[in-house]
């Protein structure tokens, strides 16, 4: 099986700062891949440039097996890949429906829409309702209501929502549970197995170790700027896990070096 989002020699630099070095990345279909780091291992580093958030300096970057480009996290979405930030990147004054439409906003039809750019409101609250039913969401009485008003957990809910409904390749979540209580938590994570259900894979970061072993296929290792190995959590423990990030245990002795 061939990777759907793959990455090769991936080298980004900040001045004397090397955030990636010579980095590798497999996202193979259907799965969760965990990425795991220590603060300033380079993970975000490596996301920005998947997100299309950052240009690499050199290496290759690969989704359906063509040579992408990115120059901007727009080339990135319109690609298929949909990114849930750690911050949610919403607004809170507006609804939830403007939200999910956020630059994708649907236009009325006709002269309305296309020449006086007048928005179709039904349309779009009926598709955000939609979005968010098949994810289990309808918590969410009023569609029309203002993200500020929401808790956290549906906060998470409507960003997830959003990516599922848009990413046609790939989603990528940044931290999605850093800052939500334990049944909030508990519910990000169904989501995250619900999207997998519906065929998209995904890219899990997260500090969580219970989560990770909880949800992921593989985890990525990230260490220094690169992929130190791949391990499978059926296999290998946390104590593994953290051990191999922090450099406590060598990838060898796993037999799983990617």
């Amino acid at each position: 099986m061939e990777p759907i989002l793959k990455a090769r020699g991936l080298v980004k630099r900040y001045g004397k700062v090397t955030a990636l070095n010579n980095c590798d990345f497999d996202l193979y279909p259907g799965e969760i891949l965990a990425v795991i780091g220590d603060n300033g291992a380079g993970k975000s580093s490596l996301i920005k440039a998947l997100s299309g958030a950052v240009k690499v300096d050199e290496g290759t970057i690969e989704l359906d097996g063509r040579p992408m480009s990115f120059v901007s996290p727009l080339d990135a979405r319109e690609a298929g890949i949909e990114t849930v930030y750690q911050n949610l990147a919403l607004s809170p004054a507006l609804s939830i429906a403007d939200n999910m439409f956020l630059g994708r906003e649907i236009r009325k039809p006709g002269i309305m829409g296309k020449w006086f750019r007048a928005l179709d409101r039904a349309e779009m609250e009926r598709r955000a309702r939609e979005k968010l039913t098949e994810l289990g969401l309808m918590t969410i009485q009023n569609i029309g209501q203002a993200v500020e008003t929401l808790s956290g957990g549906q906060r998470q809910g409507v960003a997830v929502a959003r990516a599922a409904a848009f990413g046609s390749k790939v989603v990528i979540m940044d931290e999605p549970t850093a800052a939500l209580g334990v049944k909030e938590s508990r519910r990000v994570l169904e989501l995250i197995l619900d999207v997998k259900r519906r065929g998209l894979p995904i890219v899990l970061i997260s500090h969580n170790m219970p989560h990770v072993f909880e949800v992921a296929d593989r985890i990525h290792v990230h260490r220094l700027g690169r992929r130190l190995c791949v391990i499978d959590p059926r296999r290998h423990s946390m104590s593994d896990a953290v051990a191999l990030m922090t450099g406590a245990m060598a990838p060898e002795k796993l037999n799983e070096f990617a």
